[in-house]
């Protein structure tokens, strides 16, 4: 089975964060990193060299696993990119009041922090926290 390659390590998460050259898409990122330390309690961990994430969980799938966290972020050239391990497929009813966004198995993508509805938001972020589930995929909490 297939370990993965992006790990959590000690790498400075405001370093990173500081060092994004967009205006906005840093401070976006400033806002998801409060809003994602203030409603998981965690403090965030860089994994890799580009996501930050809160929290940690086991997983066995098919193909890998691999210690990953329940909520975090990245900012990419095109999106912001939330990682939200809740199925967000099956998620539609937050869905459909989230506001401008596009989504793939576990990620949700963002141009602008301004264009989606935080108290909705939150909701997903609370539920992949406090119930990750990746699909096809066994999870234990540490």
């Amino acid at each position: 089975m297939a370990k993965l390659k992006t790990q959590a390590n000690d790498a400075s998460v405001d370093k990173f964060l500081a060092d994004i050259k967009d205006e906005q898409k840093r401070t976006d990122c400033q806002t998801v990193l409060e809003l994602m330390k203030a409603m998981t309690g965690e403090p965030a961990v860089m994994w890799g060299k580009t996501k930050v994430g809160f929290g940690c969980f086991h997983y066995r799938g098919k193909t890998s696993e691999g210690d990953w966290f329940h909520v975090g972020f990245s900012p990419r050239k095109q999106d912001l990119v939330l990682y939200l391990h809740c199925e967000l497929e099956k998620q539609t009813s937050l869905l459909e009041k989230l506001g401008k966004h596009q989504i793939g198995k576990s990620c949700l993508y963002i141009k602008k922090f301004e264009d989606v509805h935080v108290p909705t938001l939150k909701k997903l972020i609370k539920k992949a926290y406090q119930s990750p589930s990746i699909a096809g995929a066994t999870i234990d909490q540490p």
